[in-house]
């Protein structure tokens, strides 16, 4: 019986050990090399306190892993993890949290449908459920049901209301005027 190749063998002439060498070299050469002469190279700031001026409305952390969508925010109108990002890469764009999409008093049709389907139960997942929703039907606003799923596959609810979320976000883009749709 012939003995199988071990990790080092190679196939098609190259083996794991060359190419790690090749690459290496490549990225030390890459690095020496620098920026153009005259090219804008990335702000540094620190190693000491630097300010930051940010336009936000309000935000809350939860898992601090990215692994909920609890803390889902639009940056520039697209969906975020705002625990992921460092604050210094935020300066000059527009940060919509959950309070920034509508008020107790004037709801957005998304916050209103899941009032109206019970679309949350302790409301921890809730804020990142209504952002992800708000971009999603920004995005597409007749989604069916498994573009809803897929769209919001990032967000956990640890009360496990996902049918009621799903129905809430159909329930909005039903709600919400699109240009040729009646309401």
């Amino acid at each position: 019986m012939a003995k199988p190749p071990d990790d080092d063998s190679p196939v098609s002439g190259v083996s794991r050990r060359t190419f790690l060498k090749t690459a290496g070299v490549g990225a030390a050469a890459t690095s020496l090399i620098g920026a153009a002469p005259g090219a804008a190279g990335p702000t540094v700031l620190g190693p000491d306190a630097v300010p930051l001026a940010l336009k936000i409305n309000g935000a809350k952390e939860i898992c601090d892993r990215g692994s909920c969508g609890g803390c889902t925010v639009l940056l520039d109108g697209k969906p975020i993890a705002s625990c992921l990002m460092l604050a210094a890469d935020a300066v000059g764009h527009d940060i919509t949290t959950v309070e920034g999409i509508g008020t107790p008093e004037k709801m957005s049709p998304v916050q209103a449908a899941f009032v109206e389907a019970d679309a949350l139960q302790c409301g921890f997942c809730t804020p990142g459920f209504v952002v992800a929703s708000t971009a999603l039907l920004r995005q597409n606003p007749s989604p069916t049901l498994e573009q809803v799923k897929d769209g919001l596959a990032g967000n956990i609810c640890r009360c496990g209301t996902y049918s009621r979320v799903f129905e809430a976000v159909l329930k909005a883009a039903k709600a919400t005027p699109v240009a040729g749709r009646k309401a």
